[in-house]
């Protein structure tokens, strides 16, 4: 609901149990006023906050005040030493700015952004205008609130109304400013096959920033922030979540003033970031969705995963039953052929498998990773019968076909690179660094981009193929294209990640009955603008069952489970070389989109009977993934013990999985709580045979099993009817 006081310029923005308050003050500019737990938005003339921030036109100089003033878009110079959220240069080098309240208006649903992914339907914006007063710039800024959810949505629109170009230096989403910093900051930090590790370290003096340079959002850092209250728990207290809606380079910065005050803004990374904005033209920033919790992060975890199932993923994909599939990379790598990839398919049907997934390696000249990729077009020599042969024999066996790509690199060894060196990105004469053996294409160009479309969509049409992984297995470096000139190299790195949407775009829409998962070398490029266009994102390469309760963890705090791609693979595992029960990687994996990444044909009978019982389980259980809200009990960064809990919306249906990591002598006892259930229903637990109630089991809680290094265990509970 968006409340406006006219006369006083008062915006109230309220939301399922938040309340958002800013207001144009006598100066013109506009301030922050409140976020929080719902108010009452006629009582904003009595705050405190309000009166005291607000400077006064009488008896000061004005161009003074703003070092302490809680801005809505922050701007350069005049009297503000804080990081600005826009910084632009006209043509006489001039940079300072300062925005003043022009107009607003209310609009029903969601803005269309068209070649940025953004919040889909429902709610209602609130657009206000800001006009520069030294130039000819104006801002829009957009707040887009749903009545059945936490998270507010925020962007900027920033348009040259001059005749002269601008170059934008900087251009972030959004500003938020809080009257006190007393706040730690999470961030989802990591690495390769060890992605999304939540961190959380106090704020302090001075700016924090959270940010990849990468030209992606990549495996080092996540493009999302919490700040947390020092009181706030999983359970409880008060946190404020960031995640951008954003696949390329990001900052999130944390800037605790000289007075106390909190600055939180972020969007695309302002280093190695330019844009020339001629006159007339507009730079629309990526959105950001902010989330208010008094719950703590679970209440924030569950706000988020809720937004993204019902405004971010594509809604015919978002609640529907994800493929169980069967991958061949671990088993196979490149090796293989024709009867090697059969048998595993053979070896797949019987055990409630649907779908196969033929990963690298099956096109141009691919036996390893360093020649092929670019050139998508079936290596028959390797592949009798072509694709159409294996999708043939998947439909013979019951199955579906899925196949592998990575359409945005080139290795330098493919009939692309020699017919067009220049597609790919980098400066001729100079060496380029190489990661995984590949370049990366340069889809700032249009031509780059048709060219992949049109050799992805004949191959898409060759055969009755269902699924797609889109891979991606390195990040950018040199930064430089051959066709941008000299003033716009500074764009590249957006300009490709709009490349990425633009084919993305097109693929999902003209292949509407294929299912795309998205990839980068595992979990690199996993957030809110690639589940936009991608219902699911293979989690990590790391398929460690032990090392993926940490990765689904902390990947949990801001997307929900239905989007993590979870597998079970060979042990010992191939990243880890730990040894866990076949039994527990199928409980990890259960946790999400499960799957299964091992050769089949080397299972013994039990095995196979294991993994027909984990197919079966997960069937009676998938639509708490897909619609269930997540309830993290016990944590395995801390304790001996990683255990998540699935309810359903209505709190009929409950799924419990847990592993314990190590044997520790005496550790016989131990209790888990239940959380989510509505206390006064009657629950059966049907692997202990008991009845209780639900506060019985969040309060009394239930006794573990007792396990062997890496046991784990399920629970399912239902309402007694």
């Amino acid at each position: 609901m968006i409340k406006i006081d006219n006369k006083k310029k008062v915006f109230v923005l309220d939301g399922k149990n938040y309340s958002y308050i800013i207001y144009v003050n006598e100066a013109g500019t506009l301030q922050f006023v409140y976020y929080g737990k719902k108010v009452d938005g006629d009582d904003y003339l009595t705050s405190v906050y309000a009166k005291t921030l607000a400077p006064e036109p009488n008896g000061f100089n004005i161009d003074n005040a703003f070092n302490g003033m809680p801005s809505e878009y922050a701007f350069f110079g005049k009297g503000d030493y804080r990081a600005p959220s826009t910084l632009f240069v006209r043509e006489d080098g001039f940079r300072a700015s300062r925005f003043v309240y022009k107009s607003h208006e209310v609009v029903d649903g969601a803005p269309d952004f068209g070649s940025l992914p953004h919040a889909r339907r429902g709610g209602k914006t609130l657009c206000i205008v800001l006009k520069d007063e030294l130039s000819d710039m104006e801002i829009s800024l957009n707040y887009t609130v749903f009545d059945d959810s936490d998270v507010i949505v925020r962007n900027a629109i920033l348009r040259n109304c001059g005749k002269n170009k601008v170059r934008l230096n900087k251009a972030f989403s959004f500003c938020l400013e809080l009257p006190d910093a007393q706040y730690d900051i999470m961030r989802l930090q990591g690495r390769w096959a060890q992605e999304r590790m939540p961190e959380v370290t106090p704020i302090g003096k001075g700016t924090v920033r959270v940010d990849s340079s990468q030209g992606g959002s990549s495996h080092a850092m996540n493009p999302f922030a919490a700040i947390l209250r020092k009181t706030c728990t999983e359970t409880s207290g008060e946190c404020i979540g960031v995640n951008l809606i954003y696949s390329g380079s990001f900052a999130i910065t944390a800037e605790a003033s000289c007075f106390g005050a909190l600055r939180l803004q972020g969007g695309i990374n302002d280093l190695n970031f330019e844009w020339i904005l001629d006159g007339g033209e507009k730079f629309v920033t990526p959105q950001a969705a902010l989330c208010y919790s008094a719950e703590g992060l679970g209440g924030m975890s569950r706000e988020f995963a809720d937004f993204f199932r019902n405004y971010i993923i594509n809604p015919d994909r978002a609640f529907m039953r994800r493929p169980i599939v069967i991958n061949n990379w671990e088993a196979t790598y490149f090796d293989f052929n024709r009867e090697k990839l059969f048998s595993i398919i053979d070896a797949a049907a019987p055990l409630g498998i649907d779908t196969f997934v033929l990963d690298d390696g099956w096109f141009g000249k691919r036996d390893d990773d360093k020649s092929g990729l670019g050139d998508w077009f079936v290596n028959e020599k390797k592949l009798e019968g072509g694709l159409k042969g294996v999708a043939e024999h998947c439909a013979e066996k019951g199955m579906k076909f899925g196949l592998w790509f990575e359409p945005e690199m080139v290795n330098e060894d493919s009939d692309l690179y020699r017919a067009h060196p220049d597609f790919a990105i980098g400066k001729r004469g100079v060496t380029p660094s190489r990661q995984r053996n590949q370049l990366i294409l340069d889809f700032s160009r249009k031509d780059v981009v048709d060219y992949i479309y049109d050799a992805v969509s004949k191959v898409l049409k060759s055969c009755n193929i269902s699924y797609v992984k889109w891979d991606m297995n390195r990040f950018m470096t040199e930064f430089y294209s051959e066709k941008l000139p000299y003033e716009r190299q500074g764009e590249l790195a957006h300009r490709y990640i709009l490349g990425v949407y633009d084919l993305a775009h097109r693929l999902t829409s003209a292949f509407p009955n294929v299912f795309f998962e998205g990839c980068a070398g595992g979990g690199g490029r996993f957030d809110g603008g690639m589940l936009y266009y991608f219902s699911q994102i293979w989690t990590s390469d790391d398929t460690d069952a032990f090392e993926r309760t940490k990765i689904q963890w902390g990947t949990s705090m801001c997307y929900p489970v239905s989007a993590m791609s979870c597998h079970v693979s060979a042990c010992p595992n191939h990243q880890t070389q730990r040894i866990t029960p076949l039994a527990t990687r199928g409980i990890i994996a259960s946790l999400g989109a499960t799957g299964y990444e091992l050769d089949l044909t080397k299972l013994d009978d039990c095995e196979k009977e294991e993994i027909k019982r984990q197919i079966a389980s997960y069937k009676n259980i998938d639509e708490l993934v897909l619609r269930g809200d997540l309830y993290r009990l016990s944590s395995p960064f801390n304790s001996n013990y990683f255990c998540e809990m699935l309810v359903s919306k209505d709190k009929s249906q409950a799924y419990v999985a847990g592993e314990r990591i190590h044997g520790v002598p005496c550790d016989l006892n131990y209790i888990i709580k239940l959380k989510g259930l509505d206390p006064n229903k009657r629950y059966t637990v049907k692997e202990l045979g008991i009845t209780a109630s639900g506060k019985t089991l969040e309060n009394a809680g239930l006794l573990l099993p007792r396990l062997p290094d890496f046991g784990a265990w399920t629970w399912n509970i239902t309402e007694c009817k």
